[in-house]
């Protein structure tokens, strides 16, 4: 690991039964920066931060916070961490402040430095009006904020977020999007996975694609767009495209100048995907290509590349294409269960 590093993660293996939820995963975060971990449900982030968070035990790999083996000395680790798990678990029965009382004990912090820290964590996520009322008549974003206090109590160098604004409604997600960016300027190192796209775009400086328990691509959102090239164009010939005119359309627009690639998306209707010329007009030139044979064009958008993009060239496939075929295999292993229990 390196003087300047805050996380570093080497060849990270974890597997659940029959289930690899992680393949290989390294990663290296520098201190003072909020790092994107990217992907689609079931692709691995939640283990990877398990494993780093000292929650499971990996396989195989090695995992640093601060210079400290997360394995030899899972203790230490925990002392520099702040872990926001995806699902806020708070008592109902208690008041933020009581919360975030019991929180500080659970570190045991001072009585004195304690008050100290609530008071500044209450009045930094703007907690003020409801720290003294139960936590059970707190909208979603306010327990998200809540939850975001105690996790910052102990002051953490690093602090990790599962899904942090999942759930959330606009206003909510903006007020943790700017704490987190006061964090970082304050020297808060961030770990943020996700699978929505514009939050690890608009937040983080680096960020790692991963897919099936393995990081498939990483660098800042800017250098990752810029490496797929080109300007894209989404079309569909139809509302439900059937592949052998999907196919047709793909092998005629390849012949075009202007067109780079192009991705039959089968997830999304046998939509088409092309990665065009930035300089040339190729929007006109591709609706022009199209009604000279004879196919209709029910749908055509074209926009810069965007880290769906990168996910996309990577796989050949979107990271929503990649959640709905993970949801349907898991709705297909409860049947089958559901099915062998009845028999």
């Amino acid at each position: 690991m390196s003087q300047q590093s805050a996380v570093a993660i080497k060849g990270l293996q974890k597997r659940y039964g029959d289930v690899q939820a992680v393949k290989d995963v390294s990663l290296e975060i520098n201190a003072g920066e909020i790092f994107g971990l990217l992907g689609p449900n079931g692709a691995g982030k939640t283990t990877t931060i398990r494993c780093l968070c000292t929650l499971a035990l990996p396989d195989a790999g090695t995992l640093e916070v601060m210079g400290v083996s997360v394995v030899e000395n899972p203790r230490q680790v925990r002392q520099r961490l702040g872990y926001i798990a995806q699902e806020v678990a708070l008592d109902k029965v208690l008041t933020g402040r009581e919360l975030l009382e019991l929180q500080a004990a659970i570190y045991h912090l001072p009585s004195k430095l304690a008050q100290g820290r609530i008071t500044q964590m209450i009045e930094l996520l703007e907690l003020t009006d409801w720290a003294d009322q139960k936590t059970g008549t707190y909208s979603g974003g306010l327990k998200k904020r809540l939850d975001l206090a105690a996790g910052l109590l102990h002051q953490p160098d690093v602090l990790v977020l599962d899904e942090p604004t999942v759930g959330l409604d606009i206003e909510s997600r903006s007020a943790v999007w700017r704490f987190l960016r006061q964090l970082q300027a304050a020297g808060t190192t961030i770990l943020i996975t996700s699978h929505y796209l514009e939050e690890v775009d608009a937040l983080a400086d680096r960020v790692a694609i991963i897919d099936q328990g393995e990081v498939i691509s990483s660098g800042t959102p800017a250098e990752l767009k810029a490496n797929v090239g080109g300007e894209r164009i989404t079309l569909r010939i139809r509302e439900f495209t059937p592949l052998n005119e999907a196919e047709k359309a793909s092998q005629m627009l390849q012949g075009l100048p202007v067109v780079q690639e192009v991705i039959v998306n089968s997830a999304q209707g046998n939509s088409l995907n092309l990665v065009v010329e930035s300089e040339a007009d190729a929007l006109m030139t591709v609706q022009k290509a199209l009604k000279e044979a004879g196919l209709p064009t029910f749908g055509i958008a074209q926009s810069q590349p965007s880290l769906d993009d990168v996910y996309l060239a990577a796989t050949g496939r979107t990271i929503m294409d990649a959640e709905v075929a993970a949801a349907s295999k898991r709705d297909m292993k409860k049947e089958t269960k559901q099915q062998n229990m009845k028999r």
